[in-house]
């Protein structure tokens, strides 16, 4: 949900620079504009939670530090910028902010390079070992055959890469919060398969009390409808539900003046009737699934009053809304607690792919043991063997010790001296080793 305001901004922004891509821009003199009194310092606002997630918001909220662009942009309508409308305001933009565009752009080619090394490196130079794709993947929010400059391709990139992370980002909210509930009731099964007949009786009439109990509760008012938005109006605005101003009430939760209700100022509008149903205190009330609530109700009102789907909903979407049927509508909001998430389909599969990894962890870990055993029986077999060498040695340390003759055989010998003659192993040479006369030359 924090990721919804920059997201917004995001959108609107980038969309309507690249929508007007193909528009001929016109040509203008900016020498004698003033350039912007405000300092071009690095700019803060909510991590969106992409991997490029600092660039992104810098280039947004420097384009919108242009005072001219920003108000251009703030006055027109998405068919404007659809139509291309806006492509000459481009021009208007100051040259340092896009100088500072180009600087950002470089300092996100640097980081992607050295993110690049440090994978590189990672895989010991083994460019093999490295996943290309992956890598080029990093390189799908900006135009790399261009290091230098921004360009209106990399708002062109920029956008697509942002718009398709940001739509899988709720979609995948939405995958991890089945698996949560499926994990949650695969937990409880289990816990009741290890109980007695008794407790289980217990256990399942105690889980049937906190469900009832959790279903109580004051009527939800559909999101987005009449009776949703006058109770926001009295209970959190303090004012008469008979004074109801639709105008008034956008105004009032347009809480940064932008002229849209973005998505986290759409959540907060929730609160109340999320508060009939969820209380931290109770036991019965799960806080997880009052985030999921939140974020259906949230989708409910975009699907019905974004038309243009920029994730942001203007006052003239806001106004038309109000004189649609569906706005009075007064049919109570079908929470969690009346639709489950999950087929029983789905927790079996799931129940059975849990049973697959235990089992296949199981059968590593008999793997892992029995190559454990394996090991230990080398290690008695190196010890048995380093045992007999030293014992091995020992005896012949105390053979040596006790007697002299081995010593006097192990004695060294001085150089240039026969070797000694040990009595008892005197043996006569073999008659071809016996002296002979051997004649000398020149004598007779």
């Amino acid at each position: 949900m924090v990721r919804g305001k920059s997201l917004v901004h995001c959108g609107l922004v980038l969309l309507s620079l690249w929508l007007c891509i193909q528009s001929v821009p016109i040509k203008v003199d900016t020498t004698k504009e003033k350039p912007p009194v405000e300092e071009l310092e690095p700019p803060k606002s909510t991590d969106t939670g992409l991997h490029y997630d600092r660039y992104l918001r810098e280039v947004i909220e420097y384009l919108e530090k242009d005072p001219h662009f920003k108000e251009k942009l703030r006055n027109a309508n998405m068919d404007d910028i659809k139509l291309g409308k806006l492509s000459k305001e481009l021009d208007f933009v100051h040259h340092n902010f896009r100088t500072k565009l180009d600087e950002l752009k470089r300092e996100e080619m640097n980081r992607l390079r050295m993110l690049i090394k440090a994978k590189h490196d990672i895989q010991g130079g083994n460019a093999r070992g490295v996943e290309h794709q992956a890598l080029l993947k990093q390189f799908e929010h900006l135009n790399h055959m261009n290091p230098e400059t921004f360009e209106v391709e990399d708002l062109d990139r920029l956008i697509k890469s942002a718009t398709t992370d940001l739509e899988d980002f709720d979609k995948g909210r939405h995958d991890e919060f089945k698996r949560y509930e499926m994990i949650k009731e695969h937990e409880r099964r289990e816990r009741m398969k290890a109980m007695t007949e008794e407790e289980r009786q217990r256990e399942e009439q105690h889980y049937q009390e906190l469900q009832k109990k959790h279903n109580t509760h004051p009527k939800v008012n559909h999101p987005g409808s009449e009776d949703q938005l006058k109770e926001v109006w009295k209970e959190s605005d303090g004012m008469d539900p008979e004074d109801f101003d639709p105008k008034t009430f956008f105004n009032m939760h347009d809480y940064n003046g932008d002229g849209y209700i973005d998505e986290n100022e759409l959540e907060a509008l929730f609160t109340k009737e999320l508060e009939k149903v969820y209380d931290p205190e109770n036991e019965e009330d799960d806080m997880v699934e009052m985030e999921e609530e939140r974020l259906r109700m949230r989708e409910h009102v975009m699907s019905e009053v974004d038309k243009d789907k920029d994730r942001l909903v203007s006052l003239s979407e806001f106004m038309t809304a109000t004189k649609k049927e569906e706005f009075l509508e007064k049919d109570e909001w079908e929470t969690l607690d009346q639709t489950r998430p999950y087929t029983d389909e789905e927790l079996r599969e799931y129940e059975q792919q849990l049973a697959n990894e235990e089992s296949d962890i199981n059968r590593k870990a008999v793997e892992l043991q029995m190559q454990t055993a394996e090991l230990q029986r080398k290690q008695e077999e190196l010890n048995a063997q380093r045992s007999g060498l030293q014992q091995a040695v020992e005896d012949m340390e105390r053979i040596k010790a006790s007697n002299p003759e081995v010593k006097q055989m192990e004695a060294p010998v001085p150089e240039g001296h026969p070797a000694p003659i040990v009595p008892g192993n005197i043996q006569s040479l073999p008659p071809v080793h016996q002296q002979q006369d051997v004649p000398v030359p020149g004598h007779s």
